[in-house]
């Protein structure tokens, strides 16, 4: 397992979630190296395999069957993960460079982002085509097309092997669906060339058979919405295009200093390019010393060399050389459950061949499906009788997970009577301070968190927005900010880095909330912390938790559900997607919404005691009760089926204790639930709740109207 009591030294990045870097994350998971920090940067949370997507295309298996699970992954093997598409290399800084944040700092890198299959000098096909890889837009925009109705024209660009396959696929579909269709598969030479003859002849044969129109020989001069037009002035009607054909790198490959083949990465034996702190892997390399087609095979024998020899190069180890077999098992599916496979010159085919197909993909998916469970280290033998009751099964919680529960605070950090100075006013419950200078008023509040994504720029846009939550509540203008930053154990050039990467990203913030940064404090600890203290200007009374009115409606302005899934995700129980849509969420900041809302009588955000006790504080301070309906309030993808499975934040018994006589259910739980960076609740006006609602929605707030507040003792109920 990681020590994270021993300092990170090196970085190592891996860019892109091909199939060789998901090996290789597996691998890191059951044999971690000590002093490595190791980081994957890819455009999203899961990677599709590619020897499944014509089995999904013909509709053998789910969609979510080909995905890879690039978050559980990287949370299996200690990895941080950058959800964003590299898009630059600078070898001399030693940086990758990905859209809307700070560089990526690196000691070694390794590439595998695969190749497109676009076409961008064909006119029309970036309009009107979708490429087949990359897989997962493809395998979407298919399924779109695939549910309309009426006939189909469909034309495959490029009869290879990948391009027959998704031919014959294409059409099983579309007849399962009974769609009549008219399928028309193009080729610029000579078709099948991949195959050995008997290959080629069952497979032309099976294209025939299926109703599919080959067509060889023929130059494509443009793609238009609903027809492709043909040199010879032919057309062929074809409402949905895929290109199968071209086999092409990313461009800014061949941007950054590094030596190229036809845009490829040139690899050599131990699979460095050009610069030695380098490696490229999978299609986007190209193998100098022994040059082969782009297959998934060869990214997969690639692993343990790739593997092997970053751990070689940050221990001073001898590196192995990669030695690629000279052909490989061709199975190539025939739309239904058969399969043709062919190597070494023999050719079978039929359902056998799709079995034996199958359970070779199935079992290398199952190796990311079901991950080794790592033994946490034992407790020490002499301990005290309820440490172990005291630690709980669970590892703790970050965020506003790991906050201490509201009775406690309560109880020791309450507000005084009466003020001792003359400029600070008190004000009912609220957690930042008005101060009084010179006639005006200034919100002073403080906030911080506990990593819980290892992610240091996402991590501090978290914190940041939310501790702008408490001035945006009480309707304040964010005026100057000051960093309070506890850093893990690092060497220094990591050490720098992520300094560099945490302040930009908290500038970035402040500035588009309307603050500045004008210092800081930091210091080295177990782990990551990230806090801000935060000044806001007032220009008329504040907004606080004691003007709620009985009839109001209250609005949310952000869904609930935070907590249970980086709960999930701390134990690998939460899907990569849900992670990323709930970060998302938490990245989202509420200046527009607070301008919307700055009419409000009361107003708070909703953080770490979850919506019903945040709720209960607005009760409380206003003298009022509130009715809400569990129906119409907003949750986050994923947290009520987590929350059916008993999954809880560590703060959730707390939280629970403030309103026992709620029935327990996993919906009613979420209520309970602690956010992070949570939405504003806001009671305003009942007669312009909707309009207020509907300007949100505008502004790109998934609010809604959750409930009212009536006369009564300070109680939450549920309509």
């Amino acid at each position: 397992m990681n020590r994270p009591d021993l300092p990170a030294t090196r970085d190592i990045v891996l860019v892109g979630g091909g199939h060789t870097h998901a090996l290789i994350l597996r691998r890191w998971g059951m044999r971690p190296l000590a002093g490595a920090r190791l980081t994957l940067i890819n455009p999203g949370p899961t990677a599709a395999y590619s020897g499944m997507l014509p089995g999904h295309i013909a509709g053998h298996y789910a969609r979510d069957q080909l995905d890879i699970d690039l978050v559980k992954l990287a949370r299996f093997a200690g990895a941080r993960v950058i959800l964003g598409a590299a898009n630059g290399l600078d070898r001399d800084a030693r940086e990758v460079h990905v859209p809307s944040r700070p560089p990526v700092g690196f000691d070694l890198c390794s590439i595998d982002i695969g190749i497109t299959s676009a076409m961008p000098d064909l006119p029309g096909f970036r309009q009107h085509a979708v490429p087949a890889k990359p897989l997962g837009p493809f395998a979407t925009a298919w399924q779109h097309f695939l549910s309309g109705e009426g006939p189909a024209n469909v034309a495959v660009i490029g009869a290879g092997v990948a391009g027959a396959e998704l031919s014959l696929a294409m059409a099983h579909a579309l007849r399962r669906a009974e769609r009549p269709f008219n399928l028309t598969l193009l080729e610029r030479e000579s078709a099948l060339t991949g195959l050995n003859a008997s290959g080629r002849r069952q497979l032309l044969e099976s294209l025939g058979n299926a109703g599919i129109h080959l067509r060889e020989h023929v130059e494509i001069t443009k793609v238009a919405q609903d027809h492709i037009t043909l040199a010879n002035a032919d057309t062929i009607p074809a409402e949905f295009v895929t290109g199968a054909a071209a086999a092409r790198p990313a461009p800014w490959l061949s941007e950054c200093g590094l030596a190229t083949e036809a845009g490829f990465l040139r690899v050599n034996p131990t699979l460095q390019t050009s610069d030695q702190a380098i490696f490229a892997v999978g299609d986007c390399a190209h193998l100098s010393h022994a040059p082969r087609p782009k297959a998934g095979v060869y990214a997969v024998r690639q692993a343990p060399v790739l593997f092997d020899n970053l751990r070689a190069a940050c221990t001073g180890a001898r590196m192995r050389s990669y030695r690629p077999q000279g052909d490989y098992l061709k199975l190539v599916s025939l739309g239904g459950k058969s399969a043709i496979g062919s190597r070494f010159g023999l050719t079978s085919s039929g359902p056998l061949m799709w079995r034996w197909k199958d359970r070779i993909d199935q079992k290398f998916m199952d190796k990311f499906r079901t991950l080794p469970a790592m033994t946490p280290p034992p407790l020490p033998r002499d301990r005290t009788s309820d440490l172990a009751a005291t630690l709980g099964p669970k590892p703790m919680c970050g965020g506003c997970g790991a906050k201490v529960g509201r009775a406690a605070l309560a109880a020791q950090i309450g507000r005084p009577e009466r003020p001792g100075r003359s400029d600070v006013e008190l004000l009912p419950g609220d957690d930042a301070a008005l101060l009084r200078t010179g006639g005006v008023r200034q919100v002073l509040t403080t906030d911080h968190l506990r990593a819980f994504v290892d992610d240091p720029v996402v991590m501090t846009r978290i914190a940041a927005i939310h501790a702008l939550g408490d001035i945006w509540a009480m309707g304040a203008a964010p005026q100057a900010a000051t960093a309070n930053l506890i850093l893990p154990r690092l060497a220094p050039p990591l050490q720098e880095r992520t300094l560099r990467e945490i302040m930009e990203a908290a500038r970035d913030v402040m500035t588009q909330a309307g603050a500045e940064i004008v210092g800081g404090h930091t210091s080295v600890g177990a782990e990551l912390t990230i806090g801000f203290s935060i000044t806001g200007l007032c220009d008329s009374a504040p907004i606080t938790l004691g003007g709620a009115r009985p009839g109001d409606a209250l609005i949310l302005t952000k869904p609930i559900g935070t907590g249970v899934i980086m709960a999930a995700e701390m134990s690998g129980e939460a899907e990569g997607g849900w992670v990323a849509t709930a970060l998302t969420h938490m990245q989202q900041p509420q200046t527009g919404a607070a301008r919307v809302l700055a009419g409000a009588h009361a107003m708070t955000d909703v953080t770490g005691f979850g919506l019903i006790g945040h709720l209960t504080g607005m009760c409380e301070a206003s003298g009022t009760s509130a009715v809400i309906d569990p129906g119409q309030i907003p949750y986050l993808a994923g947290a009520e089926t987590l929350a059916a499975l008993g999954i809880r934040s560590t703060l959730f018994p707390e939280n629970r204790r403030i309103a026992p006589w709620i029935t327990e259910s996993p919906r009613n739980d979420l209520l309970f639930d602690p956010q992070t960076a949570g939405g504003l609740l806001a009671a305003v006006s009942a007669d312009r709740a909707d309009a207020l609602c509907a300007a949100l929605i505008d502004a790109g707030y998934p609010a809604a109207r959750i409930g009212h507040l009536e006369a009564g003792p300070p109680y939450v109920t549920l309509a």
